[in-house]
């Protein structure tokens, strides 16, 4: 990873537009909606406070999410900004592309008993559905 080239980085949580943590961004340049091959399942963690993605061998769900470009100080910036136990990971788009995600240690959110929400179809569509 370069400061030209940048950090190509999957965002599915909290960080989307239109979501309370978008300007942890910063001026991150937006590249396209994408979604993950359904292979991870995703939480509510904290009573809705962040997401909590994790990676399963089957019952996964496909999550929808944004691409962006970072710049390095931007990417340490949004690093800086997760939550505690938040961490970067590869995950893999439904077209093959592989980009780094923020996670949740698997452990943990059974540890917490956390919600389950990936039935909801990502984490735009649970926060939308507490407005109702």
């Amino acid at each position: 990873m370069t400061e030209t080239t940048g950090v190509r980085v999957f965002i599915c949580g909290s960080a989307l537009r239109g979501q309370p943590d978008h300007g942890n961004l910063q001026s991150a340049t937006f590249i396209r909606e994408a979604k993950t091959r359904p292979q991870y399942r995703l939480h509510s963690a904290a009573d809705g406070w962040h997401p909590a993605i994790y990676e399963v061998a089957d019952g996964g769900i496909s999550i929808p999410g944004e691409v962006y470009k970072l710049t390095i100080a931007q990417y340490e910036h949004l690093l800086a900004t997760e939550p505690p136990d938040m961490y970067p990971a590869d995950v893999v788009l439904e077209d093959g592309e592989v980009l780094t995600a923020i996670l949740y240690p698997r452990e943990l959110i059974e540890k917490y008993g956390w919600e389950d929400i990936s039935h909801l179809g990502g984490w735009a569509a649970y926060k939308a559905s507490l407005a109702k």
